[in-house]
């Protein structure tokens, strides 16, 4: 089996104890050589200090590549784009481009009336200062306010063609959701790679959760295996699982894997090994 090239994603930290287990786990992946980290907003935007803190710190204290995830949420075009500078400035060169939740309290999103109205926009304004490589979101199941994969697939086209290189998708349970959807887009003539988003299940029933709030379908075998697992089985089960899902993607002529740790390194850890990535060298943290 090729070994695929993998990225990670973090999200900031909010409390002292959350940033201990963000630098440890920055420390115990890094080994692993990624093409890149990224680093998440909050809902509504809620962490954007947060989130330049911690793209400066893992670019500059851990010696990676790392994304910032930018969105369109409660802040004027002007405000964005100087985000974007601050970050040029600071080294970094790369973003994950994308619209955004709605600010909590609110059920839709609503632009800024001085903001960007789409992730299109975005990646739009990011693109014409020419210093940036631009990653945006795609959706292997429609969005939640999606009419259809198809609305997505064109969606995710215009957001290629305003300037984005490579997309990375909402996470899936089956590896023919992430077929049907890279076939649909190459007919429709998507030319960027489309990156698979992966979740280890560190939690069956914070997986259920957040399937709900994304609009990610949960099969039947899931369910079952799961259920039939109990707690004392789950974590072998999680492990199983998402090493097959990795494998058959792998098979079917996938060459990049993202995985959302939720700051958690040991599943990751595990899976890649399963996968036969093994560290490239002793990590040394660059002071």
């Amino acid at each position: 089996m090729t070994t695929p090239a993998i990225s990670f994603e973090f999200f900031p930290p909010r409390t002292l104890e959350q940033s201990f287990r963000l630098w440890e786990t920055a420390r115990a992946l890094a080994p692993l050589g990624p093409d890149f980290v990224s680093v998440t907003y909050g809902a509504g935007g809620t962490t954007r200090q947060l989130t330049h803190e911690a793209v400066t710190a893992l670019a500059g204290h851990y010696g990676l590549n790392v994304a910032a995830h930018l969105t369109c949420v409660d802040a004027t075009r002007e405000e964005t784009l100087q985000i974007v500078a601050d970050y040029a400035a600071a080294g970094v060169h790369e973003v994950v481009a994308l619209r955004g939740d709605a600010p909590q309290g609110q059920d839709r999103f609503t632009a800024h009336p001085e903001g960007f109205a789409s992730s299109v926009a975005l990646i739009e304004a990011i693109a014409a200062r020419g210093d940036m490589t631009i990653r945006c979101g795609a959706y292997p199941e429609p969005h939640p306010d999606s009419s259809d994969t198809a609305a997505d697939v064109a969606w995710l086209k215009r957001k290629v063609d305003a300037g984005a290189s490579s997309a990375i998708t909402q996470f899936f349970f089956d590896a023919d959701t992430f077929f049907r959807f890279r076939d649909a887009c190459a007919a429709a003539g998507v030319a960027a790679p489309i990156i698979p988003g992966i979740l280890p299940i560190q939690s069956w029933a914070g997986t259920r959760r957040f399937a709900e709030r994304c609009g990610t379908s949960v099969p039947q075998w899931a369910e079952e295996a799961f259920a039939a697992a109990g707690p004392e089985g789950e974590a072998a089960l999680a492990l199983d699982v998402c090493v097959k899902l990795c494998e058959s993607l792998v098979a079917g002529g996938v060459d990049k894997l993202h995985f959302y740790t939720l700051n958690k390194p040991d599943l990751v850890q595990k899976v890649c090994a399963g996968l036969g990535i093994a560290p490239k060298a002793e990590f040394s943290r660059v002071a």
